[in-house]
């Protein structure tokens, strides 16, 4: 298969476009000029520059291409109207682009769990239950959905709603691993909201079989997770043990990291660039539930975690040291 991948520059878009090389399939890539090549230097494959917020670059994009994958998208924006610019309008362009393409037979769209919002109840929550993000990110992704859902590719298309991914390349969660071989570990709300995770590559696995899949799929919403329900504290543990020493806790109510949101937002706006840390992200991560299940998943493709969160933290943290991020 000929596959267009969009975000190969980034954490999950290169693995995914790695295993996809590994497994025979051609790729070719909309990358910006400013993209980043480091994650994808040793891949064959063929560029297209272009961006999804120029829909213009995207009808030679897509051109003579079997599938696409979508994974493209901004996790942190100045404002939700960048947000919104990005994963929701720039989605759309995609999709019309890919609409006027005869040769596209599949269309793999990388949402996330923010879109679909928390569970009320620490169960997962059935995927065409009504969708309540509460973030600016979250409702971005939702309309992302909403363009694919609303287009003619609906009956070939899939969804992913990915919890908290982590692994190799993941540049989000570097801080928590930094700050652990400190030994500190500020946990909100003393650590005890309960999530799923999933490893990197194995998120990059189910989508890589989503794509190729001879199963009927279409219109399918799946969220690959390790098994388990975790809480923060069960990540930090992970991340202790991968760094080699317990960190010193200290648990913070919801104000002290609202607070030092704002600070953050402050600076963000004195310096004209999107941070991680906003009072939007807080309400966010403030939640008690972030859970989902990836039983459709294993069913439908026979898709199983290969790493569980204790090994997956080492090889994320030996990673990190080799490439200077820890």
């Amino acid at each position: 298969m000929k596959i267009l991948i969009t975000g190969a520059s980034g954490f999950l878009g290169s693995h995914i476009a790695e295993q996809l090389a590994g497994q025979g399939h051609g790729g070719r890539l909309l990358l910006r000029k400013t993209s980043s090549r480091r994650f994808i230097s040793g891949l064959v494959y063929e560029e297209v520059a272009g961006d999804v917020i120029d829909a213009a670059t995207l009808r030679a994009a897509v051109e003579g291409v079997d599938a696409v994958v979508h994974a493209a998208g901004l996790v942190k924006a100045r404002n939700e109207a960048e947000f919104q610019a990005v994963n929701a309008e720039g989605t759309a362009n995609l999709v019309r682009a890919a609409e006027q393409s005869a040769s596209v037979k599949r269309f793999v769209y990388i949402s996330s769990l923010a879109a679909h919002g928390p569970s009320p109840d620490g169960g997962p929550r059935p995927p065409d239950a009504p969708a309540s993000p509460v973030s600016a990110y979250g409702r971005s992704k939702l309309a992302g959905e909403d363009a694919v859902r609303e287009s003619s590719l609906a009956s070939r298309a899939v969804i992913f709603r990915p919890p908290v991914i982590y692994g190799p390349r993941d540049p989000a969660l570097a801080p928590f691993f930094r700050l652990a071989r400190l030994r500190i570990a500020p946990l909100l709300m003393g650590g005890h909201n309960r999530i799923s995770v999933v490893y990197g590559p194995d998120a990059a696995r189910a989508i890589c079989l989503a794509l190729t899949a001879e199963a009927d799929v279409g219109g399918k919403i799946y969220s690959p997770e390790d098994g388990r329900v975790h809480t923060w504290r069960d990540v930090l543990a992970a991340i202790e043990e991968a760094v080699g020493g317990r960190a010193f806790r200290l648990s913070a109510p919801r104000w002290t990291f609202s607070a030092a949101a704002l600070a953050s937002e402050a600076f963000a706006f004195a310096a004209r660039r999107a941070v991680s840390l906003t009072r939007d992200k807080v309400r966010e991560i403030a939640q008690r539930h972030w859970v989902c299940s990836s039983e459709d998943l294993r069913r439908d493709l026979d898709w199983v975690p290969s790493i569980d969160i204790r090994e997956g933290a080492k090889v994320t943290a030996d990673w990190y040291r080799q490439a200077r991020w820890l």
